[in-house]
């Protein structure tokens, strides 16, 4: 039974003023471990978080299965431990989390996507949502839809307050939300699974977990890995795109803003984002932004965002002419229906037949042969200088 938290003292952050500040910088699977390292200087991780406090890393599965650019990359998470070791967090202080969605599993997906081999090798702990103890907080009355949309309260991870928290985002299309990077990574975790309520008022949703996480986290800090990112129908029926890029930033509406200039998209017409820079939740205005490492101007890989099947058939059920069957079928234990269709659909039919052959075509990449050479065949050593972390 959870339990409603009314704290004396919030963690309320001041909203961001001035400019902010996104590190980018062109890599290649040579050298990417460093450069990770590299973009955790440029963004000043070491100005914006706090070395001695507990760490969550909130990984990013939108995917049990591996997809290219899908969920976080192997080697994003394995450069941000070794970035955060060179700006003195020990692992002694870190623990990865994820959640599950109606269709996601959080234990097997940590193995699929080659996660599991990196943590044990580092020595940091997983640590699925799933297991961990949810209470009923209050917000307030500032949100604009989470409300509304849970009225009975709603339920986060106890863990989740008073923790610094880090995001592994991968650069990608959304048939909700446009793309999908740093802010609704947040979605993955704040919120248990059925938090697919929340599809139908996904712009006001994710303006709202901003908010929500000024009050549970004293800093927060996002790595984006763009070294193979998505285009076309995300987060999963993708078109994977070689990018060569990694950004990080302490602003999670600045490093999406960047990252959506990257894939060819105003950031101002990103509805979510334009909501954020609007109520200084963060930066969304290129122009107020400052880039560092790379010079991007003129970079544009001219995605597109699609919608799948399944996201289609979502939105014509909550926002399109079949909306009046939303409760019924969606609200309801009729509701198995949409996991299992999903399921089939992706894992079934799309993943054997069209996914197969974008992968075997991400496999003869650079970024392919370097999944397979350092991360499948099995576990990364880890720098002597790393050794001697505490357990």
């Amino acid at each position: 039974m959870t339990t409603e938290l009314h704290p004396q003292e919030r963690l309320q952050r001041p909203r961001n003023v001035g400019r902010a500040v996104v590190g980018v910088v062109s890599t290649t699977p040579e050298s990417v471990l460093d450069d990770y390292q590299k973009v955790l200087e440029l963004a000043d991780f070491a100005g914006n978080m706090d070395p001695g406090a507990e760490t969550l890393l909130k990984l990013n599965l939108s995917w049990t299965k591996y997809f290219p650019a899908c969920s976080s990359q192997p080697w994003q998470l394995e450069g941000l431990l070794r970035g955060l070791h060179g700006a003195g967090l020990t692992r002694d202080l870190l623990t990865a989390v994820e959640n599950k969605t109606v269709v996601t599993d959080p234990m097997k997906g940590a193995q699929l996507n080659s996660w599991m081999p990196i943590l044990e090798a580092y020595g940091v702990p997983f640590q699925p949502l799933t297991e961990v103890e949810w209470t009923v907080y209050d917000f307030g009355d500032e949100l604009l839809k989470m409300n509304h949309i849970f009225p009975d309260g709603i339920e986060i991870p106890k863990p989740y307050i008073g923790k610094q928290i880090i995001h592994l985002p991968t650069m990608k299309t959304h048939g909700h939300s446009i793309m999908t990077g740093a802010v609704k990574n947040a979605f993955g975790g704040l919120l248990k699974e059925v938090r697919h309520y929340a599809h139908k008022y996904i712009y006001e949703v994710l303006v709202d977990l901003l908010l929500m996480e000024r009050q549970l986290h004293p800093a927060t800090f996002a790595v984006m890995d763009g070294t193979v990112c998505g285009d076309g129908a995300g987060p999963r029926t993708m078109v994977p795109y070689v990018g060569n890029r990694v950004l990080a930033s302490s602003d999670s509406v600045a490093i999406d803003a960047i990252s959506a200039k990257i894939m060819g998209f105003d950031p101002m017409e990103i509805p979510f984002l334009r909501m954020a820079h609007e109520r200084g939740l963060g930066v969304a205005d290129p122009k107020d932004i400052e880039i560092v490492g790379e010079d991007i101007r003129g970079v544009d890989y001219g995605f597109t965002t699609k919608k799948s099947f399944v996201i289609w058939g979502d939105q014509l059920l909550r926002l399109g002419p079949l909306r009046r069957l939303e409760h019924l079928l969606l609200h309801s234990p009729l509701m198995v229906w949409a996991p299992f269709a999903s399921n089939v659909y992706h894992d079934l039919m799309w993943y054997p037949t069209i996914g197969r052959s974008r992968i075997r075509g991400f496999e003869k990449t650079e970024w392919g042969q370097y999944l397979e050479a350092r991360y499948r065949l099995g576990r990364p050593d880890v720098p002597p200088e790393m050794q001697g972390d505490p357990s």
